[in-house]
């Protein structure tokens, strides 16, 4: 059936209001950047007194860049999303949407921290000795400042399946790499992963605090990546919402109970998170028939490794460092392809939908 004129004047109509509305998005987040590169230099003129500083460490360029962009990225994500706020909603916000807000912008703010901390320490590592003259440190400050807004806000007002599932991940390895890397004790891999939340100090507390908000990522990410997915089955998106809830709430668990203080605790949710995705491997070929047979085959393959490795580790040739690490790479990057996956269904759908 051929369009009629009125139908095509409202879909142009619609198509415009859309694309004036990115426009204003773009306008917004530029002025956003802007204002965070002037302040980022103010509030760096009074710390660094307009006097040279390190690259990294302690009272660097690196550190206060860092802690500036982590501020920048928790105000402008909260901000973005309120501009991205649907206008026709009348409903007001549920405790869940609060924390999911609240989750993503933390879950922002420590990806922008780990990664200017990171890139001074890279930066560092390749001009031993250098030091950033004043004028250089004010603009680099803010230009630190302007690329996390930006990069924010665009992530707040886009916000969509793909995009939150990138952020789990780059979340997941900046948290746990700066864990590693701070560790107090430089021979924890000699006993678990779960060694690096066993002691008292920031890199404990980061790496349990870490794994709390990824859980609670993973929650939401449950919630909106199975709403509204196409299966035939009665109770396959509440099935598969289900055990991926299960994963999340028991993810961050682990990170609740340390395992130097609670092992029966930290034992058994992280026992309970796998067996939980393993039932969401075997059924979901039944629960959402939709999905490819290469993304099963992928999902077959991970548990293979991951029994493997368990061998592995029961003859003495692994670590149980290693087997965590490899079999918690592999749980979370089938989460984020199905996630991937399960949006696709529905753009299939919505598409099939609208032909």
């Amino acid at each position: 059936m051929s369009s009629t004129p009125a139908g095509h004047d409202l879909l142009t109509e619609a198509r415009s209001r859309g694309a004036t509305r990115e426009r204003a998005r773009e306008a917004i987040g530029l002025q956003i950047s802007i204002f965070a590169f002037v302040l980022a230099a103010l509030v760096a003129l009074p710390v660094f007194r307009l006097q040279s500083a390190p690259i990294a460490g302690p009272d660097s360029l690196g550190q206060f860049a860092a802690l500036m962009s982590a501020v920048t990225a928790i105000v402008v994500f909260v901000l973005g999303r309120v501009i991205a706020a649907d206008p026709a909603r009348r409903d007001r916000l549920g405790v869940l949407d609060i924390v999911d807000i609240a989750a993503f912008a933390f879950a922002h703010a420590m990806i922008a921290l780990l990664g200017w901390t990171l890139a001074a320490t890279i930066v560092e590592a390749g001009l031993i000795g250098a030091a950033v003259f004043p004028v250089p440190v004010l603009m680099l400050a803010g230009a630190a400042a302007a690329l996390t807004a930006y990069v924010t806000y665009y992530s707040a007002t886009h916000l969509d399946l793909q995009l939150l599932a990138t952020v789990l991940a780059v979340f997941l390895v900046l948290g746990v790499l700066a864990s590693m890397l701070t560790a107090s004790d430089p021979q924890w891999w000699k006993e678990n992963l779960s060694a690096l939340g066993m002691t008292d100090d920031l890199s404990a507390r980061a790496f349990n605090l870490t794994l709390i908000v990824a859980g609670i990522l993973v929650t939401t990410l449950a919630r909106y990546a199975t709403k509204g997915i196409p299966t035939p089955h009665p109770r396959g998106a509440a099935s598969v919402r289900t055990c991926l809830v299960i994963v999340g709430i028991f993810l961050g668990l682990v990170g609740v109970f340390p395992v130097d203080e609670h092992f029966a605790l930290h034992t058994g949710v992280a026992s309970g998170m796998v067996v939980a995705y393993a039932v969401l491997i075997i059924a979901v070929r039944w629960w959402v028939p939709g999905v490819s047979r290469t993304f099963l085959l992928v999902g077959y393959v991970f548990t293979l490794l991951i029994l493997l490795l368990a061998v592995f580790f029961a003859v003495g040739y692994y670590t149980l460092t290693a087997v965590e690490l490899v079999a918690g790479t592999v749980v979370f990057t089938w989460i984020i392809l199905f996630i991937r996956t399960a949006d696709a269904l529905k753009r299939d759908a919505g598409r099939g939908l609208a032909d």
